[in-house]
């Protein structure tokens, strides 16, 4: 591993600060994926500055029904928490499918947006990868590609956003708060994370030395409830071939309020805008389900060994859609 300075600020003013002040600064918070990057030599920080003591760590209601969540919030602690688990279930589900309980206590929700992606090009330094040196190739589009993106790819990349999280957050309208030393801003979780093109490198919307202090839920409304569900290899410790997020409020056999987004299929977890404007006032029921479904997913560009995830998402995604509908699922109801 490269040597690196460290730097401990005690305010996310003082983080950005220290940012500003070190060239090639990174910030760490728990590190489940950073410091294992930097073993492997993809990521060699100059500097690490330590944001994970920050004054981040508290999940409080906003005015209106909606939460905040700290950016130091750790996994672990916001899928129990109490009104994560009855208002936002899909995001409960979600974080407790992403990873083994020891990751769950040190990641933190900053943190988990900001995971880079498991493709095996990228992870291996011998190997070339234009998302870790621009310019190289994208040898996976022609060799080991059965877990990676069928939707927004580019011939530039096809590796996928590993995130759990991400894509609950994405169908629950999430928004990601952010400080610099220019300012607070905020962004859509929906467009936090940049679809490949040509600069596959660059991983989100985020400008150079901001840093990610919270994110922020609204209500859910009444009577929606919602479901996350993951395919994947195995059991546990696994991530996803493809997975869904759906938050689904039904009224006289119609739907009133739909929210989709796949996970596993794309560059950054997929918003399926498309098949939420067919859902929303049709019948709740698995035929239109299913073509809701199938019309998210007729962009789809399947490479030669990962059209499997095609069939795979839409099936998923109807399946849970159907459970909400029927009010089998876990999920509680908005309030």
């Amino acid at each position: 591993m490269k040597p690196f300075a460290y730097v401990r600020p005690g305010t996310a003013a003082e983080a950005v600060a220290a940012y500003a002040a070190h060239t090639g600064a990174q910030y760490l918070a728990g590190g489940t994926n950073l410091v294992d990057l930097m073993k492997l030599g993809v990521a060699t920080p100059d500097v690490l500055i330590d944001v994970s003591r920050l004054p981040l760590g508290t999940v409080e209601g906003v005015p209106g029904g909606g939460l905040l969540i700290g950016a130091a919030v750790r996994n672990s602690d916001l899928a129990a928490h109490p009104a994560v688990r009855t208002r936002y279930f899909a995001l409960s589900q979600a974080l407790l499918s992403g990873a083994s309980g020891q990751l769950r206590n040190a990641a933190t929700t900053g943190g988990n947006l900001l995971q880079r992606t498991r493709c095996t090009y990228f992870q291996d330094i011998s190997k070339p990868c234009n998302k870790r040196a621009p310019g190289t190739g994208c040898p996976a589009r022609e060799g080991v590609h059965r877990d990676l993106a069928v939707l927004g790819h580019s011939e530039h990349c096809v590796a996928t956003h590993p995130s759990d999280m991400a894509v609950a957050l994405a169908a629950f309208d999430a928004t990601v708060h952010l400080h610099s030393t220019d300012g607070d801003r905020s962004l859509a979780v929906s467009d936090f994370h940049r679809l490949p093109g040509d600069r596959p490198q660059v991983d989100t919307e985020l400008r150079p030395g901001e840093l990610i202090t919270g994110v922020e839920l609204p209500p859910v409304p009444t009577g929606a409830r919602s479901a996350y569900r993951k395919a994947r290899d195995r059991a546990s410790y696994a991530f996803a071939l493809v997975s869904v997020a759906a938050v689904l409020s039904v009224e006289d056999g119609r739907v009133r309020h739909a929210r989709l987004a796949f996970g596993g299929l794309a560059h950054r977890p997929w918003r399926a805008r498309r098949a939420e404007e067919l859902l929303v006032g049709g019948p709740a029921g698995r035929e239109a389900f299913a073509a809701a479904a199938e019309a998210e997913l007729a962009a789809a560009e399947p490479l030669r060994d990962n059209g499997f995830k095609v069939r795979l998402a839409q099936n998923l995604a109807v399946g849970v859609l159907a459970g909400l509908a029927d009010g089998d699922d876990h999920g509680e109801e908005g309030s």
